[in-house]
């Protein structure tokens, strides 16, 4: 049995053959990170969901920009540096999701009286998600509008969370080429 050095010393070629298209390869590489992934992951995210969130995230992170990797160069680094990158950005998420909740009571009287500009915004948005296909909309309007966890979309919508991302990149592409043509 291979020690856990002698396994992350063997990353660099793995990924370099990944590169070079070997999806065993990289199947193999991608089953080894996982679980340092979710060590890393799980030292700062203690909620179980939202790290499964960002574990998935680096995931496909690693996956989108695997082509910038050097093999010539330390592999953990690289791999710390996503990390750390995902999981700063869901912390940010979270900490702004957080500090504009505020309790239905406490909220002030005037804030159900939208004003005329963001009225026009909203009908806006809504012409843009009506061009949407269903699925795509729907995926918008719960996890960007009803601000839903990846992890609940998914569940709501008897999906894989990776099919909800995807769904979430396509509608998200096809509102900035919408937005595009608008211009």
């Amino acid at each position: 049995m291979q020690t856990d050095d002698s396994a992350r010393e063997r990353w660099p070629a793995l990924m370099e053959q990944a590169q070079a298209g070997d999806q065993h390869a990289y199947t193999r590489l991608l089953s080894a990170l996982v679980p340092v992934i979710r060590s890393q992951v799980r030292r700062q995210i203690s909620d179980e969901a939202a790290a499964e969130d960002v574990i998935q995230d680096v995931l496909l992170t690693v996956h989108r920009v695997r082509h910038t990797y050097d093999p010539a160069w330390p592999f953990l680094p690289w791999l710390m540096a996503i990390i750390s990158a995902r999981t700063i950005d869901a912390l940010r998420r979270r900490g702004r999701r957080q500090q504009w909740e505020v309790p239905e009571e406490a909220a002030p009287e005037t804030a159900a009286i939208p004003d005329q500009p963001r009225l026009e915004s909203e009908e806006e948005l809504a012409a843009y998600l009506q061009q949407l296909p269903a699925r795509q909309r729907e995926i918008v309007e719960h996890v960007h509008l009803r601000e839903m966890s990846l992890t609940e979309a998914a569940a709501h919508h008897n999906l894989s969370v990776a099919a909800v991302k995807s769904l979430l990149h396509r509608a998200l592409n096809n509102l900035r080429r919408f937005g595009a043509h608008h211009e």
